[in-house]
């Protein structure tokens, strides 16, 4: 069974940083990639960013370039989201998703198979 779940959201001050994680579990790398999205209250889901499997290329989406970090522990099944400098319009429900690989490199939504339950990012003072 696919599962991925997210943590490590919270409230945070603008211009402060938070790590997210998305433990998964039911597949493997080899046969999916990892990508990270939000959903603001009245917005669609955004890609944030997208990690190939193998050499673990990693894309990002202009929204937070320069202010992310995607990275994985292949040893923990885990990928990481690293954010600095966050704002206020950052704040959104934040998720990982698994796409199969044949699908190449992207950041749109409907292409992802699977989805964890997200978790809650709120930046305010």
């Amino acid at each position: 069974q696919v599962q991925l779940v997210e943590s490590g959201g919270g409230l945070v001050q603008p211009g402060g940083s938070l790590s997210l994680s998305c433990a998964f579990s039911g597949f493997t790398l080899d046969k999916y990639a990892i990508g990270w999205f939000r959903q603001a209250p009245g917005k669609g889901r955004e890609g944030l960013a997208y990690m190939r499997s193998g050499d673990g290329l990693t894309v990002y989406d202009d929204l937070m370039k320069g202010r992310s970090t995607m990275s994985r522990d292949n040893a923990k099944n885990t990928v990481y989201l690293q954010m600095n400098s966050l704002k206020p319009e950052d704040t959104a429900v934040y998720y990982c998703a698994a796409v199969p690989v044949g699908r190449g490199l992207t950041l749109r939504s409907h292409e992802y198979d699977y989805w964890g339950r997200g978790t809650q990012v709120t930046v305010s003072l």
